[in-house]
């Protein structure tokens, strides 16, 4: 019960007041399924970018943290190649800093903060973090790339098409 009431509290100020880039909602009636969305920072390679997440919200939410995971591919050193995150505050203590005073609203803007500031001493992604350190230039490069390949909004027709097209492929183990 105080989950769901928290839930609702937290959603509805995301929806009347959200921080800057950042969208989160209920999918269908479903508490325990949320979406958000994070646009990428002004500067940052991912800049006009939008990263949508999917959040799976625990039972024993707000004593153990959400679940967050990109659904749009990110070139990133701290978020691996299927959309697991490498932040400190989505793990519970002692290993994590998740404390029941942080919601939703801070995590998102603190996904939002790593995009734009990413952590190589902590990766997910020992190669990209390297090229972060050692190669900066390559790593803008190759985050831009993706960014405009799988973050940039495109016109509706087109999306559409690319829709309808992704439908008709058969899924990697469904056959």
């Amino acid at each position: 019960m105080q989950r769901q009431s928290r839930l609702k509290r937290e959603l509805q100020l995301l929806s009347t007041e959200p921080p800057t880039g950042i969208s989160c909602w209920q999918v269908a009636d479903n508490m325990e399924q949320l979406r958000a969305q994070v646009v990428g920072g002004s500067g940052s390679p991912y800049e006009g970018g939008v990263f949508s997440l999917e959040v799976a919200v625990p039972e024993r939410y707000p004593f153990q943290p959400p679940r967050l995971q990109f659904l749009t591919p990110i070139y990133h050193p701290n978020i691996d190649t299927a959309g697991r995150i490498c932040l400190d505050i989505l793990k519970p203590p002692p290993e994590g800093a998740w404390r029941p005073a942080l919601n939703l609203s801070s995590v998102l803007t603190s996904i939002q903060l790593l995009m734009n500031e990413p952590n190589p001493e902590d990766p997910l992604m020992a190669d990209i973090a390297r090229e972060y350190k050692y190669h900066r230039a390559a790593y803008t490069a190759t985050a831009r790339e993706w960014t405009e390949k799988h973050a940039k909004p495109r016109d509706a027709a087109a999306g559409s098409q690319k829709r309808a097209e992704t439908a008709k492929k058969p899924r990697p183990g469904l056959q």
